[in-house]
């Protein structure tokens, strides 16, 4: 079992910046790649960046590299994704997920073992 708590989300304007957190907690999180994936008004839920829990690799959709970092810190159980030169088309509820690491990359919302409650990301234009 994974629990996943998020927190961070809000009003932005666009090309400003946000900073997501998840607290992890539960057992065995060695096997886990942590990830972020959001769901758009009317859109599917989508991958946005993962972290592999113990070696640190990092993956990410490519419409968010370069502007948004994934980033874990083992001692606290928390994982951040900082989010700067946000788009309106960022506007999303944002979920924290736990993947069984050895099923991605690529990751998708099919292989999600757990998820968090989700917080919303609103960018205004």
């Amino acid at each position: 079992q994974v629990q996943l708590v998020e927190s961070g989300g809000g009003l932005v304007q666009g090309g400003g910046s946000l900073r997501l957190s998840c607290v992890v907690s539960g057992n065995r999180l060695s096997m886990y790649a942590m990830s972020w994936f959001r769901q758009g008004p009317g859109k599917e839920r989508e991958f946005i960046a993962a972290i592999a829990w113990i070696s640190g690799s990092t993956y990410y959709e490519d419409s968010v590299k370069g502007r948004f970092t994934i980033s874990r810190d083992r001692a606290k159980n928390t994982v951040s994704l900082q989010m700067n030169s946000l788009k309106p088309n960022d506007t999303a509820v944002y979920y924290c997920a736990a993947v069984p690491q050895y099923l991605g990359p690529p990751f998708s919302a099919s292989i999600v073992g757990y998820w968090g409650q989700g917080t919303q990301v609103t960018v205004s234009s």
